[in-house]
């Protein structure tokens, strides 16, 4: 998760990891959802006066926060073709959404962290690094909504 933190539920879920597993059929890897519905939402109808309880189940969701690992993904890939399950996954699901490969810097909220400096602390103390200017880019050119 990218922008900020949605509810999403668990069909949004399931469609995406469906998504992935269609991309990928036929090829040896493991997927792994690390995000669970397990937030039950309760409706009641639009017009009805304020008390008579809480409302009928309507379905199961889950809270995303930003920077939310949501799919992994383990096997003998390529890079350029999971990128392209996880774009799929990414345009059937409400927000926005980063490709993160193992090895990437730390990510303290929408902030990308290299060698201890986040890029507000980098700007703040006037340091201008080539590795912070290229974590910028990288996180102004993450996938588009």
């Amino acid at each position: 998760m990218k922008d900020h933190d949605r509810r999403v539920s668990a069909t949004q879920l399931s469609i995406g990891a469906e998504t992935i597993k269609r991309r990928l059929r036929g090829l040896k890897y493991r997927l792994y959802p690390r995000v669970c519905a397990n937030i039950g939402v309760y409706t009641s109808g639009n017009e009805l006066r304020m008390g008579k309880g809480k409302g009928s189940f309507d379905y199961w969701a889950s809270r995303v926060a930003v920077s939310k690992i949501i799919f992994e993904v383990k096997g003998e890939l390529h890079e350029k073709v999971v990128r392209d399950a996880f774009r799929l996954a990414a345009s059937k699901m409400p927000g926005q959404y980063e490709f993160v490969r193992k090895g990437d810097p730390p990510v303290m909220g929408i902030t990308k962290v290299m060698h201890g400096l986040s890029l507000g602390n980098a700007e703040e103390l006037g340091i201008a690094s080539p590795s912070i200017d290229t974590t910028a880019l990288r996180l102004s050119a993450s996938t588009p909504p």
